[in-house]
């Protein structure tokens, strides 16, 4: 009979797996029990049952793992967990498990007797498995009542120790390398210390309902404790999970009970959770605790039999259950994607070990400078949509001298805001807000999951102006001070651009176009740089255009979308003195055992030099104007302000067509300590749809966001002050022109220029003419004088190289003569002395007048008094005519007059 089953042991490896019908169970059950017998008995069995024994061993036993290895080796499944830059707080565990790996040590002895007491009494005495169990279950099985008798060892086992194949065949065979394997885990891990290992994989390896694997994630889920502060009770219960987790999920099972009293009707604003009583799960737990009663080892009488009557009575009562809240979601969730590109780089999204690698992740994120800007940018988009704003701002502290703008924002459609923060001289990211508040209910016009500043594609507006200037500075193109007339031109195709205000300045320099945020200029100027390469040189920059985008005219006032985060990027090149510094989102990789995975050496990207340093530097030097009121009150407005003292800085805004996209982006003078944060911020704020919100320019809402956000990070630090870089030439202009002052400049201005750039021809766009000083007309022979010279504006050099331009220009010129205020230009535009009528740096002039088309009069020629008539007037006769006396020579072609009197006299 032994040998016909050994040869049915041999038949069976070719069959395929199949639910086993009861002859298969009983059959199996046959197997098991000799196989058990022949384990239990060392081989003691019939000649015959030796050899069905040591068959099915020899079978069996093919292919099993090394359990030294194996255990030694053993990885359980962690999430990887993400911390903020100091690695102390936990921003987001990823993937869907909780797992706390803990060390025999740190298991109290409680938690191992309740353990021990319901799953396995033998535990420390059994070679790994329950002969005696296995045979009842056997025949308990073939008398058609199935259950099962697996050990600790066997439950590890069969969960971490055998290979996929022995899951192949039916569960007898299962069964068979199950008790193989525990056998020989056993043996190899031999005595208490080996026991201690076995269990303490087990109470890692075990799930407990709730998404928690281990006993130590159990104890925080459940109850918000490390397992030394549990009760005896709440040991207890633990233990009683891991035999039907699902069912006895705690949760699951918990009731919510109101603490306080409510009328019928109305809902309860407090309450607990509470397993009720009666529940299967706390009736399973009273089971442990009588069990551990008499059957704990290592506690031993440490607790007496009241104890445990006690712990019976105990309410179950759980720690409030919160979603995986995340703190900075769309920052972790950047973070995820970088995990991906990193362990699974063709499939980035689907990626266990990035999830489950059981890896600490030191981020870059500052979790203050995260809450600021989390803050301004709830209130400034989400609370302006509540019904009372004021309780909201009120509720966190923000300022009252902020709350005017906030509130000026209500009704008047912003749904939505993003911010981030950077170094940039590290390129570290330290806040990033992706939308408004990720948590909040959503809508059309707001979604909070959508990170605005990684995926999202928004027209930078005028804030890619300063970057396209840059380019042209950079290229020697242009200079500081390049004049460039801002008059309303068709640019072709029906391109006819104008400024908000419908303002037609004339002659600007380029210092003044970019602080002012002037349209026309920054389109000629890009025109000038050239198309394409601004488009390449931008890129460079580290902004990044979507693949169907192509150069444009209006490219100059950012009609070309991009990602926030890169225009935040290129700012904080600029700061950084022209060095572009990869954006960095992590700082460090640890592995489980804390060994540094990532950076090693050679992973970290290294910062390069992508402009000249002096040309970041004039760029900079010119935006920092803006918060300067002095130079330019209406940015200046929203200047940085510690305890009274304006903080330099330097920013730009941007407002799109139509008001869809309104944004600024800016940073601070770089701090004298290296290792302290020099900080760029950037924002949006817009709406989800694309839908323009009322009429809102950025300096009603991105610009005072932009401040608030980079004034709170940036409050109690050291003051620090831009400083130009060795090469920089400063040299003087004509304010109007950009050029050396000549003969009829009028104001002058120091000016930043790179070496070799500073103008060397004085200002050739005035000329000099003769004018009457008594009419203000060109001079001919004959006026009433005295002849005078003066400059006047001659614009028929400027802009030469482009007819249409110059077509405009005289138009301008036209008006202008005629003075400010003067309309009739393209789209109804209107003349208007740089900036505006309420502030004119540079006075109400365009630097010269225009010449006169006209010539003066010709003076109608002199009475000439007599000297003979009588000085006493006759009242009979009309007054005589004013005279002059008469000259001692007769004036040109004069000759003497009729009547007789004196030469060239005429007769009164």
């Amino acid at each position: 009979m032994q040998t016909s089953l050994a040869r049915r042991l041999r038949r069976r490896r070719a069959l395929q797996r199949r639910p086993p019908g009861r002859a298969g169970k009983i059959f199996g059950s046959f197997v098991l029990i000799v196989l058990v017998v022949f384990l239990a008995t060392g081989g003691l069995l019939t000649a015959a049952g030796v050899v069905a024994g040591v068959s099915a061993y020899n079978y069996y036993a093919q292919g099993l793992p090394d359990p030294v290895s194996t255990l030694t080796n053993i990885e359980f499944e962690q999430q990887t967990v993400l911390y903020d830059r100091t690695g102390t707080i936990v921003l987001a565990r990823l993937g869907d498990l909780k797992r706390d790996l803990v060390t025999f040590d740190q298991i109290p002895g409680e938690t191992l007797d309740a353990t021990t007491a319901i799953e396995d009494k033998d535990f420390w005495v059994n070679p790994g498995f329950d002969p005696v169990g296995i045979v009842s279950a056997g025949i308990d099985t073939v008398s058609g009542r199935p259950r099962g008798a697996s050990t600790i060892t066997q439950q590890l086992v069969r969960a971490r120790l055998l290979p996929a194949a022995a899951f192949a065949d039916g569960t007898y065979e299962r069964k068979a390398r199950e008790i193989i394997q525990s056998i020989r885990l056993t043996d190899a891990f031999p005595g208490e210390e080996g026991k201690q290992q076995i269990i303490t994989a087990y109470l890692n390896q075990n799930f407990y309902g709730n998404q928690s694997y281990g006993v130590k994630a159990a104890a925080k889920g459940y109850f918000g404790k490390p397992l030394a502060e549990l009760t005896l009770a709440q040991h207890a219960i633990l233990a009683a999970i891991p035999q039907s987790p699902t069912t006895f999920d705690l949760v699951r099972n918990a009731e919510e009970v109101c603490l306080e009293d409510v009328a019928e009707g109305e809902e309860c604003a407090r309450f607990k959770l509470v397993v009720p009583q009666d529940s299967e799960i706390v009736i399973r737990r009273n089971k442990v605790l009588e069990l551990m009663a008499t059957r704990s080892p290592l506690t031993g009488d440490k607790h007496t039999l009241g104890e445990y009557e006690a712990a019976k009575n105990e309410p179950v009562e759980l720690i409030p259950q919160v979603s995986a809240a995340w703190k900075a979601p769309h920052f972790v969730w950047q973070i995820r994607r970088e995990l991906g590109a990193m362990f699974c780089p063709d499939s980035p999204s689907d990626c266990p070990t990035a999830d489950l690698g059981g890896y600490k992740v030191i981020t870059t994120i500052d979790m203050d400078m995260q809450k600021a800007a989390e803050k301004w940018a709830y209130v400034s988009a989400r609370a302006t949509n509540a019904k009372n704003p004021s309780a909201i701002l009120s509720s966190r502290k923000i300022p009252r001298s902020d709350r005017s703008w906030i509130l000026g924002l209500r009704g008047q459609n912003v749904n939505n805001a993003a911010a981030a923060v950077q170094d940039y001289r590290t390129g570290e990211i330290l806040a990033y807000v992706g939308s408004a508040s990720y948590t909040s209910k959503g809508n059309k016009k707001f979604q909070p999951k959508f990170d605005v500043l990684s995926d999202g594609w928004r027209q930078p507006g005028s804030a890619i102006k300063a970057v396209n200037y840059l380019v042209g500075i950079d290229d020697r193109t242009l200079t500081a001070s390049t004049m460039i007339m801002d008059v309303t031109t068709n640019f072709g195709g029906g391109f006819i651009p104008t400024q908000a205000d419908k303002k037609e300045r004339g002659p600007v320099r380029l210092r003044s176009a970019l602080q002012f945020s002037l349209n026309i200029p920054a389109i000629k100027a890009t025109i000038m740089t050239g198309l394409e390469r601004v488009v390449d040189r931008t890129k460079d920059f580290g902004l990044r255009y979507q693949s169907t985008a192509t150069p444009v005219l209006s490219e100059g006032i950012g009609t070309l979308e991009v990602h926030p985060i890169d225009l935040l990027g290129a700012y904080s090149m600029i700061a950084n003195e022209g060095k572009l510094m990869p954006r960095r989102i992590i700082k460090t990789i640890l592995d489980s055992d804390d060994q540094v995975f990532w950076p090693k050496a050679g992973d970290l990207k290294q910062g390069k030099q992508v402009v000249d340093r002096g040309s970041a530097y004039i760029i900079t030097d010119i935006l920092a104007g803006n918060t300067d009121k002095s130079v330019n009150p209406y940015w200046g407005k929203w200047a940085i302000y510690d305890k009274g003292v304006r903080r330099p800085a330097a920013y730009k805004t941007g407002t799109t067509s139509e008001n869809v996209d309104v944004a600024a982006y800016g940073f601070v003078a770089p701090p004298k300590d290296k290792d302290a944060p020099a900080l760029a911020v950037g924002v949006w704020m817009g709406n989800s749809d694309n839908s323009p919100n009322s009429g809102k320019l950025s300096l009603d809402t991105a610009a005072p966001l932009w401040s608030a956000i980079l004034g709170e990070v940036t409050k109690g630090s050291k003051i620090a002050s831009f400083s130009s870089p060795k090469g920089l030439v400063t040299a003087t202009v004509d304010a109007f022109t950009g050029l050396r002052p000549g003969p009829f400049t009028t104001r002058k201005v120091r000016e930043l220029f790179l070496p070799g750039t500073v103008p060397k021809q004085k200002t050739t766009i005035r000329v000099a003419a003769e004018i009457d000083d008594a009419s203000g007309l060109r001079w001919r022979d004959g006026c009433v004088g005295p002849k005078v010279t003066r400059g006047f504006f001659d614009l028929s050099e400027v802009e030469a190289n482009f007819p249409a331009w110059q077509r405009a220009n005289a138009a301008w010129g036209a008006r202008a003569a005629r003075g400010s205020g003067v309309g009739g230009g393209l789209k109804g535009t209107s003349t208007i002395y740089f900036y505006n009528s309420a502030f004119a740096p540079y006075g109400r002039t365009w630097g010269a007048s225009f010449m006169p088309s006209k010539r003066c009069p010709i003076a109608p020629p002199p009475i000439y008094c007599d000297p003979l008539a009588s000085p006493i007037p006759d009242p009979s006769l009309p007054p005589p005519e004013p005279c002059v006396p008469a000259p001692s020579e007769p004036p040109p072609g004069g000759s003497p007059a009729p009547g007789g009197g004196p030469k060239g006299t005429p007769k009164p």
